[in-house]
C-alpha cells in the first residue's frame, strides 16, 4: 500500500516537473533560437543548438528547476552548445547568405542592414561574437555576461571595446553606431 502511494506521489511530482519544464521551453524558445541564430547565422544550426539545450536542460531538470535563474543558466548552456559547435567546424567556414563583395556599403533598409550587421559580426572571435550578442543584442549587465561566458568583467568589457571598434571601423563611420 505504502509503495502505491510513493508510486503516485513519484508520477504527480513527474508530471509536475514536464509541465513546468514545457512550459519554459515555450516560453524561452524563441528567446534562445534568435540568440542562437546571431552566434551561427544559420536558422537550422540555431534551432539544433536550441534543441541540445533543452535536452541537456531536461536531463538536470529535477536539480535546476528550483534554480535562481533558470534564463541565465540555459543562456550559459547555450552558449556552451555554440562554443562546442565551432570547435567541431572549421574556423575558415563562415555561413553566409550570400558572398560578400568589397567593403559593406550603408545600407538602406532594415533587411540590408541586418545582413551587413550579421555579416559583420561573423568576422568576430567567437567569444566576442559571444559578448556582443549577450551584451548588445540580449541587453545583460557585464557581470551577467562574465557569469554566462564564466570570464571576468574586466575580460567582458575589454573584449567587448575591442569588438565594437573592430565593428565599427568595418562598417564605416557612416553606419548606425552600436
Amino acid at each position: 500500500m505504502a509503495s502505491a502511494r510513493w508510486g503516485a506521489a513519484r508520477r504527480r511530482e513527474q508530471t509536475t516537473q514536464q509541465t513546468e519544464f514545457t512550459a519554459f521551453v515555450e516560453t524561452n524558445a524563441p528567446r534562445l533560437r534568435r540568440t542562437a541564430y546571431l552566434m551561427c547565422r544559420d536558422w537550422h544550426l540555431a534551432q539544433d543548438l536550441t534543441q541540445t539545450t533543452f535536452a541537456k536542460m531536461y536531463a538536470n531538470w529535477g536539480r535546476i528547476r528550483c534554480a535562481a535563474n533558470l534564463e541565465a543558466y540555459s543562456r550559459r548552456v547555450l552558449m556552451n552548445s555554440v562554443f562546442d559547435q565551432n570547435k567541431r567546424r572549421s574556423a575558415a567556414e563562415v555561413v553566409l547568405a550570400e558572398l560578400p563583395e568589397g567593403s559593406p556599403q550603408l545600407p538602406d533598409d532594415t533587411t540590408e542592414l541586418h545582413i551587413a550587421l550579421l555579416q559583420a559580426l561573423a568576422t568576430l572571435p567567437i567569444r566576442d561574437q559571444a559578448i556582443v550578442v549577450l551584451r548588445h543584442w540580449e541587453d545583460q549587465s557585464v557581470e551577467a555576461v562574465a557569469s554566462t561566458l564564466d570570464v571576468s568583467v574586466s575580460v567582458v568589457k575589454t573584449q567587448n571595446a575591442r569588438a565594437l571598434t573592430k565593428l565599427r571601423a568595418l562598417l564605416g563611420q557612416d553606419f548606425v553606431r552600436i
